[in-house]
């Protein structure tokens, strides 16, 4: 890869406003029920209309974000308006819990069987609050929010299928994106609340998770941070992984510690270092951390929001630390991913095999939406935009 940051800024900002963005205005919604269709073929067609929370979620959050962040554009305030709309309405229960599935006329399909639908709603209505200046949506964002900490210990609470006290887990995925969410509550929280949530998360990812001589962070690890012979202690999930680590770096950022920021860069480059694929490129999906076979039959299959948080969080290390081990990583995984998962005039491509070749010919399903793809081309853009500024200075 030979282009400047400038070019790279460039690249980023006209795939997301020409390319992704149309793509899920011009197909996704459902103007007759309110929400989102997510389940798109190649060519923008619907072939489910159920309608996910998480999604749902996401999408709002997406559109209501890039009116906060990057242009007031009426449009992008109603597409989220029209999802907002319809989570209000239709997506929780009598108690406050927000359900996993809708029909598309909004009614109930799953269950609220975790807190990660309640994640996502806080994150979509704490966005578009501070869009649509209304009242009601910050109530709403700070009801889920503070359901996902009242259910952290338990987040699946009656659902949950494990037998009590026999082999207890306790898993990355509610601290990581804890400390993801509470920076985006920010503008909701007072200060007090939002520096133990995050000093909390913070303590529970580096102590818990991340093993500090392998330098891997572990999916599932006992309530003291012990490491548990199973299939599910020795689960190692890149993707989360290193996802974790940029959401530690933006906190890290956000605080002048530069230390946590170093702390989460070595963790990203041994995880890159321990799962790339020698053979044929791109990240594993799934890995067991003893090398045994993973329990996930598609361990081995090539992921879209795998390699986009990669391409996030290497360009943020890159540009917060200069070290030139996450920008030789980063040429290697932007080479991979535009070649593999982009697809050019359209949304990205989600899930290909081992080898890279498109396994499911889809643009959006049940776990994609519009959310990984518009995330990262839009933080990847602002990096190197900035990257671009600071090098102009420089000269």
């Amino acid at each position: 890869m030979n282009l400047t940051f400038a070019e790279l800024a460039l690249q980023y900002k006209k795939t997301l406003l020409e390319d992704v963005l149309p793509f899920w205005q011009n197909h996704s919604l459902d103007e007759q029920e309110g929400g989102y269709f997510t389940c798109l073929n190649t060519q923008g067609q619907v072939y489910d209309t159920d309608k996910f929370i998480w999604l749902q979620n996401r999408q709002v959050w997406t559109f209501s974000m890039l009116y906060n962040q990057l242009s007031p554009d009426s449009d992008w305030l109603e597409v989220a308006r029209l999802g907002a709309n319809f989570l209000a309405d239709k997506g929780r229960d009598s108690e406050g819990n927000w359900y996993f599935a809708l029909n598309r006329a909004g009614e109930p399909l799953v269950q609220p069987y975790n807190i990660f639908s309640d994640c996502f709603a806080a994150m979509a209505f704490s966005q578009f609050a501070l869009a649509s200046q209304q009242d009601q949506a910050k109530a709403i964002a700070l009801q889920a929010y503070n359901n996902v900490l009242r259910r952290q210990q338990d987040p699946k609470g009656p659902y949950n299928k494990c037998y009590p006290g026999t082999r207890p887990l306790k898993s990355l995925a509610v601290p990581m994106i804890l400390a993801n969410l509470t920076l985006e509550m920010a503008p909701l929280l007072d200060a007090a609340q939002l520096d133990q949530v995050l000093d909390q998360t913070v303590q529970e990812v580096m102590t818990d998770f991340l093993d500090a001589e392998r330098g891997l962070l572990y999916e599932a690890v006992g309530p003291d941070g012990a490491h548990v012979d199973c299939f599910e202690g020795r689960l190692i999930n890149p993707g989360h992984g290193i996802e974790a680590m940029w959401f530690l770096m933006d906190i890290g950022h956000r605080r002048g510690d530069t230390a946590l920021i170093q702390q989460a860069v070595d963790g990203i480059l041994k995880t890159l270092d321990w799962s790339w694929d020698p053979q044929y490129g791109g990240l594993f999906y799934f890995l067991d951390a003893e090398g045994h076979p993973p329990q996930q039959l598609e361990w081995d299959q090539k992921l879209w929001w795998v390699h986009l948080e990669t391409l996030v969080a290497l360009v943020m290390g890159y540009r917060l630390t200069g070290r030139e081990e996450c920008w030789r990583w980063y040429c290697k995984v932007h080479d991979y991913s535009w070649s593999h998962f982009a697809d050019p005039g359209q949304e990205w491509f989600g899930y290909l095999n081992r080898a890279g070749q498109v396994h499911l010919q889809l643009k959006g399903g049940k776990w994609k939406g519009c959310f990984h793809v518009p995330r990262a081309l839009f933080l990847c853009w602002q990096q190197f935009k900035q990257l671009s500024a600071d090098q102009m200075l420089s000269s």
